[in-house]
């Protein structure tokens, strides 16, 4: 019985929008996870923050509950999907108001351990 090689950490309602996330996901997928660390670090997105929490927690799941090597981990898959939409409105002139949408956003982090040949 083969088992699972795939660890997964998801963080919902990040307030950001999707669109601005899924940058900053597109740039580390595919990497090794301590690259992927590093350049979260010196990146200048602010969100970039978060994901690097996310990715934190997608490690440690691996560590404590598949005793996987951290140094062999790489990210197979990260997106990004849409959560919940605050609605606000800003005063206009004339009496009317206009719409504000405050977007959230949820970042899903899959983790895949590479088998070293021996």
């Amino acid at each position: 019985m083969e088992k699972n090689t795939e660890v997964k950490a998801i963080n919902k309602n990040v307030r950001t929008s999707p669109r601005k996330l899924a940058l900053v996901c597109n740039f580390i997928k595919g990497k090794k996870v301590d690259i992927a660390l590093r350049d979260l670090e010196f990146t200048r997105k602010k969100i970039a923050k978060d994901v690097s929490k996310t990715v934190k927690s997608a490690i440690s799941n691996a560590e404590n509950n598949y005793q996987y090597d951290i140094d062999n981990l790489f990210i197979k898959e990260a997106y990004v999907g849409k959560s919940l939409v605050m609605k606000r409105y800003r005063p206009r002139a004339k009496g009317r108001a206009s719409p504000i949408k405050k977007p959230f956003s949820r970042i899903t982090i899959i983790l895949e351990e590479k088998k070293g040949k021996k």
